[in-house]
């Protein structure tokens, strides 16, 4: 992990980056098989859309665009989070890298959580 992406934690739309960025990284180490490559290729896809889908609703035409993209961004960290989880359970990859994003898309799956909860209430967004 690079020393700006601890900088850029609590800025959401770096974070998202920064996660995105790490786990091409991370995917670099898996090894080729036919079954891997349905894990990296999911995994690869939910976690670039956590990013750009923010970046999109931060952009978004309307207060129901805003909310379609936040909803958007929740559901691909979950499932981000989901084939990290499968990674690690099936010991495709393990160490200090695979574990701190299990961790940061959890986290990350949170705040998108939290934010869809909010804005559902929210008469105003």
């Amino acid at each position: 992990m690079e020393e700006n992406s601890f900088k850029n934690k609590k800025n959401l739309q770096g974070r998202t980056f920064n996660f995105a960025v790490e786990i091409i990284k991370l995917l670099k180490e898996v090894k080729y098989s036919k079954e891997n490559d349905v894990i990296k290729y999911q995994l690869a896809k939910s976690a670039t859309s956590v990013g750009v889908n923010y970046d999109e609703a931060q952009g978004a035409y309307s207060k129901e665009d805003f909310k379609y993209k936040i909803g958007i961004c929740f559901r691909e960290a979950k499932e981000s989070n989901y084939w990290l989880r499968i990674m690690k359970a099936t010991g495709i990859l393990n160490g200090a890298s695979l574990d701190y994003l299990v961790k940061e898309s959890e986290e990350i799956k949170n705040i998108f959580a939290s934010i869809n909860k909010k804005i559902h209430y929210r008469k105003d967004v």
